[in-house]
């Protein structure tokens, strides 16, 4: 038995031998053609968008005349947030049979991509034009579907509809609430390669183009000029393009912005990204209740006043019963307050108010200048300072109060600046509390807060919360931000160091 075990041993050994070494080829078989695979210039597709590596970046570009990559990192949540968008677009364009194509580059694991396309942040898109690869042009539209679309459709065909006769500039003119046509009586010269440029950039507008000597007479026109045509306000608001200078695209992107506007708008849902996207550096509002009728009668003398300041204040009516009900806490106002006047400088949020209020056209214009001109003092909230402010171990500011706390030569103040609705404010409040509680018997050391949306200050301007400040002993008014971990521990070294963290041993 012995034997006749040994003998079957020796037979199958080089069988069961053979099939070891039979799965060692199968598995390197299935990983060479793996790496083929890899390796190939092949085009896959996940919900009509391209999926491109490095070995077949090349074929796409010469495939495709224009192609928006966007560069992925599967853990982006804004990458994730974008997918169904960028997908929905990229079926939309396929359906309509455009030259354009969208396709996706896992950075993160094609490094070589990620590296010669200088890519930093997820997601980032570029656009691709006739397979060049060394100046993809960045994406500046909308990250939504449509915004997408109207962005590639204005690269896949002409930015600007060529209009040729009086009937046809006519029916352009008329088809919507605002369009621009630039008449250029040479449609390759620079002036009009610079027009298209920008009308390919503002999707948001429609744009034509006349060359024809006749449309130039019936708009009353002798030299290359870009109009606005609107079907309110003025009707028709012409750019003239200087002969030295030429057209110059950011310059004109920034008049067609301001002039898209209506010369006095209202604060509603649908108008609201219109008005912070403006980029006027100031706003001059008008709040009042639309339910009454002598209210309303105010706007007159708040339209006379606009005109002259297109472009440098944009003009905003406020209904105090809608939309524009949210915005009030910002002004420190309530419903009951208005008919009133308020002028915002945007950079920083100053607000700027009359001692009276004067709803003529001149009192408003007066108003605004002297404002401009650096006559008026911004108009600061302050909340009344609770009557037991200084009981508790961390001392409690207000607008009216900071200035005696805060630049007390004999003390260190330390100033948690924060919004009642942050959350990372809620998050660090016990700690606060906890290292107020430590200090409370130190003559030296005052541990307060101050809730910025309540109360503002001259020289201080809060961009995030919470904000730490802390103000040293002595004078000179000396500020300086507390930037590390928010815990206890570092706070108390903080402040036992005199404002500045020790250096730790190596």
């Amino acid at each position: 038995l012995v034997w006749l075990l040994v003998l079957s041993l020796a037979w199958l050994g080089p069988a069961l031998g053979g099939e070891d070494k039979d799965e060692e080829v199968i598995e390197e078989e299935e990983k060479e053609k793996k790496e083929d695979e890899v390796l190939s210039d092949e085009i896959k597709e996940e919900d009509n968008v391209l999926v491109l590596h490095e070995h077949n970046f090349a074929r796409a570009l010469s495939e495709h005349q224009l192609l928006l990559v966007e560069f992925y990192a599967p853990w982006c949540g804004h990458c994730q947030q974008l997918a169904p968008a960028f997908a929905q677009a990229a079926a939309e364009l396929r359906n309509e049979s455009s030259p354009a194509r969208l396709a996706k580059v896992d950075a993160t694991a094609q490094t070589a991509l990620a590296t010669e396309f200088g890519i930093t942040s997820y997601p980032t898109l570029k656009l691709f034009r006739d397979g060049n690869r060394t100046h993809p042009l960045a994406y500046t539209g909308r990250l939504d579907s449509q915004g997408i679309v109207r962005w590639m459709q204005r690269r896949a065909g002409p930015s600007a509809t060529l209009l040729q006769d009086t009937d046809t500039i006519a029916a352009f003119v008329d088809s919507q609430d605002l369009v621009v046509v630039g008449f250029f009586k040479d449609l390759k010269g620079e002036a009009a390669q610079a027009f298209f440029e920008v009308a390919a950039e503002m999707v948001d507008m429609t744009f034509g183009v006349a060359e024809a000597a006749e449309l130039f007479q019936v708009y009353g026109l002798s030299a290359d000029t870009v109009c606005l045509f609107k079907k309110f306000d003025e009707r028709q608001t012409n750019f003239p393009v200087e002969p030295a200078r030429g057209l110059d695209t950011a310059e004109l992107s920034r008049l067609l912005r301001v002039h898209s506007l209506q010369l006095v708008m209202e604060f509603t849902n649908e108008t609201s990204n219109q008005i912070f996207s403006a980029k006027i550096p100031h706003h001059m509002l008008l709040f009042l209740n639309k339910s009454s009728p002598e209210q309303l009668s105010l706007r007159d003398g708040f339209r006379a006043a606009a005109g002259g300041f297109r472009g440098e204040v944009l003009f905003v009516v406020v209904d105090v019963t809608g939309h524009g009900a949210d915005v009030l806490p910002f002004f420190g106002m309530t419903a009951a307050d208005a008919p009133t006047l308020r002028l915002v400088r945007m950079e920083g949020n100053r607000k700027y108010r009359m001692e009276q209020d004067n709803f003529s056209d001149s009192a408003i214009g007066t108003f605004i200048r002297a404002v401009l001109d650096g006559k008026v003092k911004p108009h600061l909230l302050s909340a009344e300072p609770p009557e037991d402010w200084d009981t508790r171990p961390v001392k409690v500011l207000v607008g009216k109060t900071f200035e005696q706390v805060a630049f007390d030569e004999t003390k260190n103040v330390f100033v948690k600046f924060y919004a009642p609705w942050c959350p990372h404010c809620q998050a660090m409040a016990a700690a606060w509390e906890e290292l107020a509680e430590r200090y409370k018997d130190r003559q030296d050391i005052v541990i307060a807060e101050m809730d910025s949306t309540a109360n503002e200050l001259e020289n201080i301007t809060i961009h995030g919360y919470p904000t730490l400040h802390y103000f040293p002993a002595g004078p000179g008014r000396k500020m300086i931000e507390f930037k590390s971990n928010r815990d206890v521990e570092t706070f108390s070294k903080f402040l036992e160091n005199g404002g500045t963290l020790p250096e730790e041993p190596p």
